[in-house]
């Protein structure tokens, strides 16, 4: 029997699966839309799409590391909720989803999607079941990579920071306590020299007019604002900083008194660049009652 774009709508609109999944149902079922819709239930890929616009600022970061320390993975996997982000289930799925990135080296979502699972379903089906069995959107919305001819290591905060750091003759113990600082810290470069240079203008501006109204001497001033972009420099750089297990030294001095150098990092927060619709409590129970009597 023929699909037509007309029955694949349909479907669509009953189910809210993808349209792709939908003619692939009424293929299997013979244009049976009731069959069809039991098989896209089967598949978890009934309701997914319709989920697909809600926010997912919960979930995990999840790291995969190569055996010989060379290559890791870090991605970020969504969810709505805190207690769907806490469930093996869904952090079983966003450990695999690092796992299949490292392996294939893909960094790219939309291809990784494709990719299969131990289960022998793609990602993004297997993501559908999820969606359609919790009841949550879920998405995979960052994957990125490290690479090195050093060494590289981990450390995760919980499920909400994760962190990877490629060194150069560090051990395991050394690496940890880096990528712990990173975490904790919250570095914006490893040096002043690969600080965003559009960063460090804005910050030279504010500083600049910060230190024009204290009436001061040009020269003095500039003295001013150099003393302060140098602060400004070991506030936001990984060397620069006090190590937060012994502020007295810092990481360069530790590097340094190891013999080691940190050449990558990648730091990734559950959530961030997420916008969050914000709902005052008031408006909502208003549109709700009006939407009663209405």
């Amino acid at each position: 029997m023929a699909i037509t774009a007309s029955m694949v709508k349909e479907l669509r609109t009953i189910t809210g699966a993808g349209m792709m999944d939908c003619k692939k149902a009424l293929s299997e079922t013979e244009g049976n839309v009731e069959e069809a819709i039991e098989f896209l239930r089967k598949k978890g890929m009934a309701g997914a799409d319709k989920k697909a616009g809600r926010v997912a600022a919960e979930g995990v970061i999840a790291i995969a590391v190569s055996a010989d320390k060379k290559k890791a993975i870090i991605t970020e996997v969504n969810c709505e909720t805190d207690f769907v982000a806490k469930g093996d289930e869904f952090k079983s799925f966003a450990n695999e989803v690092a796992s299949i990135a490292l392996s294939t080296a893909n960094t790219d979502i939309d291809s990784l999607m494709n990719q299969l699972m131990v289960s022998g379903e793609t990602i993004d089906t297997t993501r559908r079941t999820l969606v359609a069995k919790i009841g949550e959107n879920m998405a995979v919305s960052r994957v990125e990579m490290v690479s090195t001819d050093g060494v590289i290591g981990k450390y995760q905060h919980g499920e909400k920071i994760g962190v990877i750091v490629a060194m150069s003759a560090a051990d395991d113990a050394l690496m940890h306590d880096i990528a712990m600082h990173i975490a904790a810290v919250n570095p914006s470069a490893i040096s002043a020299a690969e600080v965003d240079q559009k960063m460090l203008e804005k910050e030279r501006k504010f500083q600049i007019e910060q230190a024009s109204d204290s009436g001061k001497p040009a020269e003095i001033i500039e003295k001013m604002i150099e003393g302060r972009m140098r602060k400004y420099l070991q506030e936001i750089t990984l060397v620069g900083q006090p190590f937060v297990k012994d502020p007295e030294q810092t990481v360069e001095k530790l590097l340094t008194t190891n013999g080691a150098s940190v050449t990558a990092f990648i730091r990734l927060e559950v959530g961030e660049g997420i916008e969050i619709e914000e709902i005052d409590f008031a408006d909502e129970v208003a549109a709700a009652a009006a939407a009663v009597t209405g």
